[in-house]
């Protein structure tokens, strides 16, 4: 961190002064995480029309946290990574056995998850405004640690995406010929989810529940209104969640207002301007 902080300090900002606000450094550095995170899995959540999975994944990793804080963990992360996961895998089981749409598994999850959460959280008398904090997030609470679990995720997420995106891709776009050429459907959107209920997880506390959907969403909506291959998909999709996640983040500390909900009126923004230039694409 230290060579992270001394580079910061070359930075034209108040808040980038040596031996000043690490917590505002801590917040752009786990935004350079994170805004690639959500800005890759966007294509693929735009492509699998699964815009209101992450939300649904975000309301179980809720439920994971307050039974956490009810056994009386002081990290209750890991529990709510470990139920999204479950989460995610039951989900792909369940779309997979059934001939439902999946907005309608995703719904049935959603609501589920949604009830348990506030249902373990109230239970016995307790208070729910002790969980206000989960629904808008707090960015500047970013720890190091957790940056390094971040970038960690990242980097494997990066050799995933090198792996295995034309398979992800082909698959999302059209199923039947993915599996007519021998590309296992089922372990691909697993892997998928999977991957995603770790990010939504991770994130969630400091993005905030209700407008990490978004985050998931409008950036691979925004590089599909001006892509013209899937190359310029990813770059643009990729583009626009890092520089709206730094504007947000910037904005944010000088308005006082929320970053995620900052970040995603930024990348709303975007999407409104790459829509009106969407005819000049071709």
């Amino acid at each position: 961190m230290n060579v992270w902080y001394t580079l910061v300090d070359l930075l034209p900002f108040s808040w980038a002064e040596p031996g000043s606000m690490f917590f505002m450094k801590n917040a752009l550095l786990a935004v350079l995480v994170i805004s690639p995170l959500f800005g890759l899995m966007s294509t693929m959540v735009v492509e699998n029309n699964m815009s209101f999975f992450s939300d649904a994944l975000g309301h179980s990793a809720f439920t994971g946290l307050a039974i956490g804080a009810i056994c009386g963990l002081t990290d209750a992360t890991w529990p709510a990574v470990l139920l999204a996961v479950t989460f995610a895998l039951l989900f792909t089981l369940v779309e997979q056995k059934s001939d439902m749409a999946s907005d309608t598994v995703i719904g049935v999850f959603s609501a589920t998850a949604v009830a348990l959460g506030i249902f373990v959280s109230t239970l016995d008398g307790r208070s729910f405004t002790k969980f206000n904090t989960l629904l808008i997030g707090d960015i500047l609470s970013v720890s190091p640690e957790k940056i390094g679990i971040l970038a960690v995720i990242l980097a494997l997420i990066c050799l995933l995406w090198l792996l295995r995106m034309n398979q992800m891709t082909l698959s999302a776009v059209h199923p039947a010929l993915a599996d007519s050429r021998g590309v296992n459907l089922t372990s691909q959107r697993a892997i998928f989810n999977v991957t995603v209920a770790v990010v939504v997880t991770l994130s969630m506390t400091w993005v905030g529940l209700l407008v990490i959907n978004s985050l998931l969403v409008l950036p691979g909506a925004a590089a599909r209104n001006i892509a013209r291959n899937m190359r310029q998909y990813f770059l643009f999709s990729l583009l626009g969640a890092v520089v709206c996640g730094i504007g947000g983040l910037m904005l944010s500390f000088y308005i006082g207002s929320s970053t995620g909900a900052s970040i995603t009126l930024l990348l709303a923004v975007w999407f409104f301007v790459t829509f009106a230039f969407r005819g000049r694409r071709r």
